[in-house]
């Protein structure tokens, strides 16, 4: 059997260098740099240029635009983790004055804050931050566009906010929480506030002609936290790796997933937004990441954790080359050309009698499903017939389990048990699950006809 970490195979290289060479030139880009990760290491990367000069590599930096958001959002969240602050908290507590400060920091997270997407002329990305020097500068007269929580918009204001809010609560600049808490604990020694060497020049192209023109590279001030970061591909895809597994240096793997966790549906199909990550849905699987966009660059990063894949694509080039599908493109032929190889079926290390004794085929009314045991004293209900509602479950403290997807996400599962100490049925947020449908003798909700299961024959 073939190790699931050998090299890619020829043919996948070629795929990936045709796409990669075919994005440059269709998206006429300066030069674009990209890399793929696969369990647990960098697959295959690549550049090319049209420039003169060496191409660049997983090591040359790029502006990466709004991918910093994310970078925001696990500072953020690990304000949360240390008790300094609540996601329900309401901005004001922390930063008063703002005039949006009756958004929730979860709302300005996932932007459902309903705040404007962009700072009141000239345009701020394009013009020095020093021109909005106080957030009143940023976010204008009227902050709020939309009420609060009612929602998807997104807003590049609302993670300046989120910036102030990190500074206001750590004492320190954003820049140096940032530095402190995630670059350097993940050794992503390649990501900078400002540029350093060797890195990419940003460019715009001519849409009817094959000329440049240089773009202006600002210090954005306090719209930082919303897209000033410089980074690599080979540092993108360590940052991928942390936001699929967690690090407990930095967020622990249940923090990680709550970023993953849709907070705001957007209003285009396949789409949504967890904190600080959008979530694009596919035919094939579910995609994590972000895309980013200054003048002069875009940037896109994506991760599977299904297929264990990250890609990053990033160009320097104001439009035209369209980063984001790269990535996701990426990804896509590595995994549809080389699935993932599963891990070996193995038997549990060892087995509690009484919850093996709960396995099997359980009722919801006359719906059929199946209990099944699975690690750590897990447990997952699922429909028999492969439809319908099912979830994942993990133990609690009190002896009960809580769902950890789709609709029973957060709901409690508990054993009820009669006076002799035998299972009566399973309470999963009020539904009675009993052994046979509509258990005769069981505390079935609304009782049961005492006539029993009976044919409508005369």
């Amino acid at each position: 059997m073939t190790s699931p970490r050998e090299e890619l195979l020829p043919s996948t290289r070629r795929s990936l260098l045709h796409r990669v060479a075919t994005a440059q030139r269709e998206g006429r880009a300066p030069s674009l740099a990209v890399a793929v990760r696969r369990e647990g290491r960098v697959a295959w990367s690549g550049g090319r240029t049209g420039l003169e000069g060496q191409a660049p590599d997983a090591d040359t930096q790029y502006r990466i635009g709004s991918i910093t958001k994310t970078f925001t959002a696990v500072l953020v969240l690990r304000l949360r983790d240390e008790g300094l602050i609540d996601l329900d908290d309401q901005l004001e507590k922390h930063l008063p004055g703002t005039g949006a400060g009756g958004a929730t920091v979860f709302q300005l997270l996932g932007h459902s804050a309903g705040l404007g997407a962009e700072t009141p002329a000239p345009w701020w990305e394009r013009t020095p931050g020093s021109l909005r020097p106080e957030l009143a500068d940023v976010l204008g007269e009227r902050p709020q566009i939309h009420p609060a929580g009612h929602r998807f918009h997104y807003s590049n204001p609302g993670y300046t906010l989120l910036g102030s809010l990190v500074e206001a609560v750590r004492g320190v600049s954003w820049e140096e929480a940032l530095r402190r808490e995630i670059l350097e604990p993940l050794g992503l020694h390649r990501t900078t506030y400002e540029p350093v060497a060797p890195y990419a020049e940003g460019w715009a192209v001519h849409p009817w002609a094959d000329v440049v023109v240089s773009e202006p590279a600002e210090d954005l001030g306090l719209m930082a936290p919303a897209g000033q970061l410089w980074s690599t591909a080979a540092d993108l895809l360590r940052f991928a790796a942390f936001l699929a597994e967690g690090d407990d240096r930095v967020l622990s793997a249940a923090s990680v997933r709550e970023m993953r966790t849709p907070a705001a549906a957007a209003e285009t199909g396949g789409y949504g937004y967890g904190l600080g990550l959008q979530i694009v849905k596919t035919d094939s699987r579910v995609l994590f990441g972000h895309a980013g966009s200054l003048p002069g660059f875009v940037a896109g990063l994506w991760f599977s954790e299904q297929d264990d894949i990250a890609a990053v694509a990033l160009a320097n080039a104001t439009s035209g080359l369209p980063a984001a599908t790269v990535a996701a493109e990426l990804l896509a032929i590595v995994a549809d050309a080389e699935p993932r190889i599963p891990e070996p079926w193995r038997p549990l290390p060892e087995v509690d009698q009484e919850l093996l004794a709960l396995t099997g085929i359980w009722h919801w009314g006359t719906h059929t499903f199946t209990l099944r045991l699975t690690g750590g004293r897990g447990l997952a209900l699922r429909p028999l017939g492969g439809t319908g509602r099912g979830a994942a479950f993990v133990p609690q403290a009190d002896g009960t389990w809580t769902g950890l997807d789709d609709y029973y996400a957060g709901e409690p599962l508990r054993v009820v048990r009669r006076v002799d100490g035998s299972v009566d049925h399973l309470d999963l947020g009020s539904f009675a699950f009993t052994r046979e449908p509509y258990e005769a003798g069981a505390d079935v909700p609304g009782g049961l006809d005492p006539a029993g299961w009976r044919g409508l024959g005369g």
